[in-house]
């Protein structure tokens, strides 16, 4: 018996959906020897085989134990969507730079030290930095507004809205010892979140993030030409298939006709009813679904069925040749 399994935390719609939803449509086609549940850990064993072919992963992020528990998964042969070993090693600025090569508008960015030493770090940690930095240069390259956010990470935690240099060493003296960006500010005429499920089905969803949270998808642009969409759905399929997510979500802001990625890293996004709304929410449970009974029909014991990246398999490649 194949098993598709789902680990998550708050969440409280999606996760039954999703499980009720690969159910039903396991059995319209008959398929007796594959099922889905909510994950249940009981022990991690080193090396040792998990009883899921499929794990769609909703909390890692948060659970350092969960994500050790997956890569442990992953070794052992499990589906996990997303790939925890890249998941891991990812972060927003290397994202942003990925984009500039692979052709999609993204802000300008720059990546600053942490305000702070690090733990277990001095002065002579970091020999190799000027000091000062550039800071007219980067000032200048940026310009205000400009958003203050960090290198890795989401939620809206930590990020600010500058308009000026001073604004910015006020917000620069409260991070700690956080690694941030600094970015351009796109003044927007329109905005979009867009889910990518199984690196082909996109849903493009007209989004305003200066709502609050629960009013975030109520929210209509006028005169969207269809040259537009059609570039989002090829930057929103560009990005995902060079990173290599199962699940994501990606965010774009339209200036001047020109839509530009401002987030993109995204690989445990909202999908709660409550917040995105039923059309969207049905739409996900139904694209997910669907990408778990594939992989899980595809899933082979004992190899590699992590999904990995264009950008990853195209490194190790010429990197070997």
């Amino acid at each position: 018996m194949k098993k598709i399994g789902i680990l998550f935390g708050m969440e409280n719609t999606f996760p039954p959906a999703f499980v009720e939803r690969v159910n039903q449509k396991l059995a319209d086609e008959g398929i007796r020897d594959i099922v889905a549940e909510f994950v249940k850990i009981d022990k991690v064993l080193q090396g040792q085989s998990d009883e899921y072919a499929v794990i769609i992963d909703r909390i890692s992020q948060d659970v350092p134990f969960y994500r050790g528990y997956l890569k442990n998964a992953a070794i052992s042969g499990t589906a996990v969507l997303n790939n925890p070993f890249w998941w891991s090693a990812d972060d927003k600025f290397f994202n942003n730079a990925l984009a500039t090569k692979i052709g999609v508008a993204v802000p300008k960015t720059v990546l600053l030290p942490s305000n702070e030493h690090p733990k277990d770090t001095t002065t002579e940690s970091f020999r190799n930095l000027a000091f000062p930095l550039a800071w007219e240069d980067i000032f200048e390259y940026i310009g205000w507004p400009a958003y203050f956010k960090p290198f890795s990470g989401g939620g809206w935690k930590n990020v600010y809205q500058l308009n000026d240099s001073e604004s910015f060493f006020k917000a620069y003296s409260e991070t700690g010892d956080l690694v941030m960006m600094l970015q351009e500010e796109i003044k927007f005429d329109a905005y979009f979140r867009c889910y990518c499920i199984d690196r082909k089905d996109v849903k493009i969803m007209p989004y305003e993030p200066r709502n609050p949270h629960h009013l975030r998808y109520v929210a209509e642009f006028n005169h969207i030409p269809r040259e537009l969409l059609e570039r989002i759905h090829s930057d929103v399929l560009k990005l995902n298939n060079a990173l290599g997510y199962d699940f994501n979500t990606v965010e774009f802001a339209v200036r001047d006709g020109i839509p530009y990625a401002i987030d993109f890293c995204n690989p445990a996004p909202d999908a709660e009813k409550t917040s995105v709304g039923e059309e969207n929410f049905n739409w996900v449970v139904e694209a997910a679904a669907n990408m778990a009974v594939r992989r899980a029909k595809a899933h082979r014991d004992g190899q590699n069925n992590l999904t990995w990246g264009s950008f990853v398999k195209e490194f190790s490649s010429n990197n070997n040749s």
